[in-house]
């Protein structure tokens, strides 16, 4: 099967499909402030550092960019830009940016590990096949300058579309769990950290305050992973496990 349809929403790779965002999914979804900021950095490192791989490998090819250690390479570079992210973050709220900390250092290990360097790699062989020394050169000088850039376009694409399944999931389950453990909605605020915006009684119809820790999140998870489970065989039924 196709890995860009493995790592769609429904694939097998994806998020839910192979639980390869839980860690991050329990951790950032507590409050709604958390998953927004998140959501942010997922964006931003995904794009940013896709979009820097592809191009220094478009440009440098396989004689200065050799086939090991792409992944260390790639995995400073997710580094570089969420640090360049948490800094601007730091700036505009830094007691914002403490809380969440932690959780922007392990998205460049998250993007690392969702197999963006498999999937450019897989693409990179298809373009380059086996070959003599001639004909491959021959391909190198007829691949123009558009064929170049849409490759690129393509991977990035492909990498926002997974960052963007995984935000979507951490702040639509953050809506869910923040009012049951909290009773209220937050958002990244100034400088003075995250604003609530909503407040519920603590004996209204949101009284389960179990949903604040990961054993609690990790309940409720699973009651929504049965349901897309069952969504996902009802809409793919030939998608193999």
């Amino acid at each position: 099967m196709n890995l860009n349809r493995q790592y769609s929403f429904w694939g097998s790779l994806s998020p839910l499909g192979g639980l390869t965002g839980i860690g991050l999914l329990i951790m950032a979804s507590a409050r709604l402030s958390w998953a927004i900021t998140i959501a942010g950095c997922l964006f931003w490192v995904y794009g940013l550092t896709t979009l820097s791989y592809t191009f220094l490998l478009s440009v440098l090819s396989g004689k200065f960019f050799p086939e090991k250690g792409r992944l260390t390479l790639f995995t400073v570079i997710a580094a570089f830009f969420g640090s360049i992210y948490l800094f601007l973050f730091w700036i505009l709220s830094p007691f914002a940016a403490l809380e969440v900390f932690v959780l922007l250092l392990l998205i460049p290990l998250f993007c690392a590990a969702s197999g963006i360097v498999r999937q450019i790699q897989s693409s990179s062989e298809i373009v380059r096949p086996e070959t003599n020394h001639d004909r491959l050169q021959a391909i190198r000088k007829k691949r123009s300058n558009d064929g170049i850039q849409l490759n690129i376009i393509e991977h990035v694409s492909d990498a926002i579309s997974q960052a963007a399944s995984l935000a979507v999931l951490i702040i639509a389950f953050s809506i869910v769990r923040e009012p049951l453990s909290y009773c209220s909605l937050s958002v990244p605020g100034t400088y003075q950290g995250m604003i609530t915006i909503m407040y519920f009684k603590e004996n209204a119809f949101f009284p389960i305050s179990i949903f604040a820790s990961s054993a609690g999140a990790l309940l409720l998870l699973g009651y929504i992973i049965c349901l897309y489970q069952y969504g996902k065989g009802k809409i793919n039924p030939g998608e193999y496990r």
